[in-house]
């Protein structure tokens, strides 16, 4: 029995949609189908009851998928425990690197039980599927979230700053109130580009954008740095990494902040998941 087969049940069973499933896994869906009927099978059971409308678990289904999930876990336990001193510590992250993370880095090259991190750059989703999956050892997530078959600890707090362009009328401030900004003039990206953080953003604003969240962080950067009135939200580490001379970050007044966590696998030990939170700690 493949592993690859269990976690592409896992995934079946929580989406209940085999093209949802397969957009999660980056393939084809008669891929998914295949490893599907294939790990039926092999066990001799009907895992799914799929027609042309809906997708459910048949209750051996779900008694696997809860077997799956465990042999998910003590997976990833084996890689984690199995490594040598100085073994290879896969880390999921967005696509910047900011001074924390640098700081992180040597924190665990150094530990008493020292580390060679390497960074995948992987869209929140992603980063916690491959986290579920074996793939990654742990992932950093910013924003509030719970996830029942994964460990979130939160880890640190950074503040939200505005983020505005030059020739916005608050440029010259040292900080700025939500009150004082135009509501129409805020950008922020679609949701599904990073829930967590997306969702942290949204309760720190005073009332429901005016403007539907369309596009990409890079887009929203781009219109906030050349539209006078337009500015976002973002967290104050991760503006300091895209380094743009078109935007300026601005604290706000009275202060926001989200928080980060690190994500792992249940079955990580606690003393390996205590040590990746103390090096990405505040």
């Amino acid at each position: 029995m493949e592993l690859r087969a269990l976690q592409y049940f896992v995934i079946v069973a929580e989406e209940l949609h085999f093209g949802r499933a397969a957009q999660r896994l980056n393939i084809v869906q008669p891929a998914v189908s295949q490893q599907i009927v294939r790990l039926e099978r092999e066990l001799g059971v009907r895992l799914l009851d799929r027609t042309s409308r809906r997708v459910r678990l048949t209750p051996a289904g779900a008694r696997v998928l809860a077997a799956a999930r465990e042999t998910l876990a003590a997976a990833a336990r084996v890689r984690v425990v199995a490594g040598e001193p100085a073994a290879a510590l896969r880390i999921g992250v967005a696509s910047c690197v900011t001074g924390r993370l640098d700081r992180a880095l040597t924190r665990l090259r150094e530990a008493e039980r020292p580390a060679e991190p390497e960074l995948v750059d992987l869209p929140v989703a992603a980063r916690l599927d491959a986290v579920r999956g074996g793939d990654l050892d742990l992932a950093l997530v910013r924003g509030s979230f719970t996830a029942s078959s994964l460990t979130v600890v939160r880890a640190w707090s950074e503040p939200l700053h505005v983020v505005l362009g030059h020739a916005h009328p608050a440029a010259g401030r040292t900080a700025v109130s939500l009150a004082d900004l135009a509501p129409d003039g805020l950008r922020l990206p679609a949701r599904d580009n990073d829930p967590p953080l997306h969702e942290a953003i949204c309760a720190a604003l005073p009332l429901t954008p005016v403007r539907p969240p369309a596009g990409d962080l890079l887009h929203v950067l781009f219109e906030v740095g050349h539209a006078p009135g337009a500015w976002t939200l973002m967290p104050a580490e991760q503006l300091a990494a895209a380094r743009s001379e078109r935007l300026l970050q601005v604290p706000l007044t009275p202060s926001a902040t989200v928080d980060g966590h690190v994500v792992t696998s249940r079955a990580t030990p606690q003393s390996c998941v205590a040590s990746y939170v103390a090096a990405f700690a505040d």
